[in-house]
C-alpha cells in the first residue's frame, strides 16, 4: 500500500506537470507563446514551489542523501530567484500571471498536502520521485516552451544558462532515488 501511493503520486505530478507544461494550456501572448512577463512569472512559481518541497523535505526526511539534496535545492533555487529578480528589474519586467502559473501553484498545493501526510520512507520516495518528474518537465518546458517564446535576448540566455544546473539536479536526484531503492 505504501509503496502504491508514493507511485500514485508520482504517476499523478507526471501527468499534471505535463498538462501545465505542455505548449497548448499556455496564457498566450500575440504569436500563441507566454509573454516574457508570463515567462518570469511561470519561473518564479516554479522556483518557489520547489524551494517549498525542499523545506517540508528538511521538516520530516531523516535521510541524509535527500535532506542534502532539500538543502541544494533551496540554495539554488534561492539564488537562481534572486538572478529573476534582478534581470527582470533591469529588463523592467514584472513578473505577469498566466494560466500556467495558476495550475502550478493550484497542483503544487496538492502535492504539498500529499508530501506533507507521508512519513519515513515513504515520504523520501514520494519527495524524491516528484523532484525528478517535476525538472523533467521543467527542463522540457524550458527548452521547448519558455525558450523559443522569451523575446528579450537576456531573458532567452538566462533560461538557457539554467538548463544545466536543472539537468544537474534531475541527475542527483534521479542519484539519490537510486540509493533509496
Amino acid at each position: 500500500m505504501k509503496l502504491r501511493m508514493s507511485q500514485a503520486i508520482a504517476v499523478t505530478i507526471v501527468v499534471v506537470c505535463a498538462m501545465v507544461f505542455s505548449p497548448s494550456t499556455q496564457a498566450q501572448g500575440a504569436d500563441g507563446g507566454p509573454t516574457d512577463p508570463q515567462i518570469v512569472g511561470i519561473v518564479v512559481t516554479a522556483n518557489n514551489i520547489d524551494i517549498e518541497y525542499a523545506k517540508i523535505a528538511l521538516s520530516k526526511s531523516k535521510n541524509k542523501e535527500v535532506l542534502e539534496f532539500a538543502h541544494q535545492m533551496i540554495r539554488d533555487h534561492s539564488t537562481l530567484q534572486k538572478s529573476v529578480f534582478a534581470l527582470g528589474k533591469k529588463l523592467n519586467v514584472t513578473p505577469a500571471d498566466s494560466t500556467t502559473e495558476a495550475s502550478l501553484k493550484s497542483q503544487a498545493e496538492k502535492t504539498n498536502a500529499k508530501l506533507k501526510a507521508l512519513k519515513g520512507k515513504e515520504f523520501d520516495k514520494a519527495y524524491i520521485d516528484n523532484e525528478i518528474a517535476f525538472h523533467k518537465q521543467v527542463i522540457d518546458a524550458t527548452n521547448s516552451v519558455l525558450i523559443p517564446n522569451a523575446k528579450n535576448a537576456e531573458l532567452k540566455g538566462a533560461l538557457q544558462n539554467a538548463v544545466p544546473l536543472f539537468q544537474g539536479h534531475l541527475e542527483h536526484a534521479q542519484n539519490v532515488a537510486s540509493s533509496l531503492g
